[in-house]
Formats: structure tokens, C-alpha cells, sequence
């Protein structure tokens, strides 16, 4: 009996990570027994009786420790302090767990002799994967995340005349982002009225934010990094497992799916694919918390599309509009505004998962190189944003030029 109540406590403290301060049954008045089959056949049937109902009292006391240590150490029952000091793991809740009839997959066995792609970098320094097309197999990755019955938000921001690309976005979205699993979009936009009516998947949902119209120069998106900050404890916690944040103004061109999902997840920006680093659109001014000093930098991160687990994009958008606020007080403003600060961020907290520029290619712009298989978004002002890109960086080479302490 000692024993069985010592791994009950050991259970115990197991779940909750802490050592608990003794591991022995609480004192008795009476000599226990070890087991009931030990009594002695002269023992009074009043002492047989008396100790039965003591091993029966101590095995229902282990089951409700062990069941109330599982209840209150769930992940999702956490509060949010504890939940910023934890792994970067997508929690799920016991009673949102469904049974999944998995079919029998047959595939080619994987071969450690051959390369998936030999014409591209597949995995980055710090082992994480890039995604490529011909580097995963759909189906595997599609029975995996059913099993693991996620629910993916994707979050995007239309406010001013921004919502006018609401409706190529959704529908886009509902032909080709994340078929066959669980979807919720969260739309922010200081417009509700102007959400266009789009008929949804099985299993996916919509939820309006109104949020308030920004008054600076960023009519696509406004204080996104704040918002997503905030919001990730009033609704993605509770109601997704992973977050995906796309602008408004792309379009889906192919699947998108579970391929892209990871703890933290960032997109190679197009224009600058194969470039030196030191040609990046970082914000090279010392002053700014966005600052990347030349000789640094792996890749150029696009801000229209990155996320990954609840916890990981809260931490990543608190982190930027913390440093947008810090500059804002000196009247710095960083190049490329929010792209400029998590690009600044992924340098130093390294995504687990890197895409490919085939997810944010445009042929408009571009010729499409021989390696790439597909185009998964396009940027519907890709033309303007091209020259405006242009326009930017010859302005910054003219004020570098200057002085590099000039406040934009």
C-alpha cells in the first residue's frame, strides 16, 4: 500500500513539474497492512474490515489527485502568464479530440541516397526544413495534422479601401488554403458592412473584428502587430491552434495547406531571392530597433504572409509593436515599417519552418525560374508595389549617401 500511494505522488509530480516534498503515505494511528491478502486469518472481522475500507479510501484519494492534477496542468487551462514560459506546441483540449479513421497510406519509401531537390536549399543552418514543391508528401502531412484535429486561423487586415480585395481573397482562400481541415478566418477591417457574403466549407467559420481606422500611412494594415498581440488572448488561444497572417491584397493561385505549419514560420521574399545579403531592405539606421547592421541577415522575409502556434505569434507581435512603439517616441520610422521589425525578429528567433518564394511569387513581375513547380500567391498590386519598391530604395541609397543618422 505504501508503495501504490508513493507512485501516485510520483504521478503526480510528474505532471505538474515540481518535486513534491515527500513521497510516503500520510501517518496512520494503526499499522497498515501491505495488502489485504496479507491479513492474518485471526485478525477480528471488525480490523478486516477497518483496513479494507482504508485501502479503498487511499486508492479513490490517488485517482482524484491524478485526475485533478491532469485537469488543472491541461495546456489550454493555463493562464496566459504560464503559457508564455512554455514550449512552442500547439495545445489542444481533451474534449475537442475526435476519432480519425485513418486510411492505409501506400507511398514510395523514402530514400536517404537521393535528394528531393538538388537544384535548391532545402533545409536551413539551424535544420529547419524549406519548403519547397517535390519536398513533402500532402498526403502523409494531411493525415498527420487529422489526427491532431487542428483548427487554423487565417488573419488578415482590410481597413480603408483595402476591403475591396476582401472578396478575391476569401474565395481564393476557401478554393485552395488548407482544403479539408478546419478553418477560421478572422477578418479586421474598420468597415464590417463591406465584407463581401462568401459561402464556406464544411467545418470552416468567419469572425468580423472592427477595429479602428489608423490614421498613418499604412491604410493596408494599421497597428497589425498590436492587434495581433491583444487578440491572440482574447480569441486565437482559445480557438485555434495555429495563425496564419496574410495581406489582403494576394490572391491564392494554388493549395496551400498543412505543409506551411510549424512553430514559427516565415516566407522568403521574392525580389530579393539569391541576393547578398547586404543588398536586403533591412533598416540599416543604428537608431531604429528595426536596425541590421551590414554583414548579417540569412534571409528577406516578406510581411504578407508568416505565422505559426498561438504562442509563437504573440510572442513575435508583441515583440514588434513593442519596438515600433519605442521608435515611434523618437520619431523613428523604420523603412519598410512592420515588414522592417520582423525581419529584424526572425534574425534573431529563428523560424522552424522557412517558405519558399514559390508562396509569394508574382509572373507579372517576374519571369518564373526553371526550379520553381508552382505559384501559390499573387500580390494583386504587385505592378505598384514593384515601383513603389523601386522608388524606396533609390531614395535610401541617396539618403545613405548623405548621412546614415538621418530620421526618416
Amino acid at each position: 500500500m505504501s508503495r501504490l500511494c508513493g507512485q501516485a505522488q510520483i504521478s503526480l509530480g510528474l505532471r505538474s513539474g515540481f518535486p513534491l516534498p515527500g513521497r510516503g503515505c500520510p501517518p496512520s494511528q494503526e499499522e497498515t497492512p501491505r495488502t489485504v491478502a496479507q491479513l492474518p486469518q485471526t485478525l477480528p472481522e471488525k480490523s478486516k474490515s477497518h483496513s479494507f475500507r482504508y485501502v479503498i479510501c487511499l486508492l479513490l484519494l490517488a485517482l482524484v489527485l491524478t485526475s485533478l492534477g491532469g485537469t488543472f496542468l491541461a495546456p489550454r487551462s493555463q493562464h496566459l502568464d504560464d503559457a508564455l514560459a512554455r514550449a512552442s506546441l500547439a495545445a489542444k483540449e481533451v474534449d475537442r479530440l475526435e476519432v480519425v479513421n485513418v486510411s492505409r497510406l501506400v507511398y514510395p519509401q523514402p530514400n536517404l541516397l537521393l535528394f528531393s531537390k538538388e537544384d535548391v536549399l532545402v533545409q536551413t543552418p539551424w535544420l529547419a526544413p524549406i519548403v519547397w514543391e517535390e519536398t513533402f508528401n500532402i498526403e502523409i502531412l494531411n493525415e498527420h495534422f487529422w489526427l491532431q484535429n487542428v483548427t487554423v486561423g487565417l488573419a488578415s487586415f482590410a481597413v480603408k479601401k483595402y476591403t475591396v480585395f476582401l472578396k478575391p481573397f476569401l474565395e481564393t482562400a476557401e478554393a485552395h488554403f488548407m482544403v479539408g481541415h478546419r478553418v477560421k478566418y478572422y477578418i479586421f477591417t474598420d468597415q464590417p458592412d463591406r465584407v463581401p457574403p462568401i459561402r464556406l466549407r464544411d467545418g470552416r467559420q468567419m469572425a468580423i473584428l472592427e477595429v479602428p481606422t489608423s490614421a498613418g500611412r499604412r491604410e493596408d494594415s494599421g497597428p497589425r502587430m498590436e492587434t495581433l498581440s491583444r487578440f491572440s488572448s482574447l480569441h486565437f488561444f482559445k480557438e485555434v491552434d495555429y495563425l496564419v497572417c496574410a495581406h489582403v491584397d494576394v490572391t491564392f493561385q494554388e493549395h496551400v495547406g498543412v505543409e506551411i505549419l510549424s512553430a514559427l514560420f516565415g516566407t522568403i521574399h521574392p525580389v530579393f531571392f539569391g541576393h547578398h545579403r547586404d543588398t536586403f531592405a533591412y533598416e540599416r539606421r543604428p537608431q531604429s530597433q528595426a536596425h541590421v547592421p551590414l554583414g548579417e541577415g540569412d534571409f528577406y522575409y516578406t510581411g504578407a504572409l508568416f505565422g505559426g502556434s498561438v504562442l509563437e505569434v504573440q510572442r513575435l507581435a508583441t515583440a514588434c509593436h513593442e519596438a515600433m512603439a519605442r521608435d515611434k517616441a523618437r520619431h523613428v520610422e523604420a523603412v519598410w515599417h512592420e515588414e522592417s521589425y520582423l525581419n529584424k525578429y526572425l534574425l534573431y528567433h529563428k523560424p522552424t519552418k522557412v517558405l519558399s518564394p514559390e508562396y509569394m511569387w508574382d509572373k507579372r513581375l517576374m519571369d518564373l525560374p526553371v526550379i520553381f513547380q508552382n505559384v501559390r500567391f499573387q500580390d494583386v498590386d504587385a505592378p505598384k508595389n514593384h515601383q513603389a519598391t523601386q522608388n524606396r530604395d533609390r531614395s535610401l541609397q541617396g539618403s545613405e549617401e548623405k548621412s546614415s543618422g538621418q530620421v526618416a
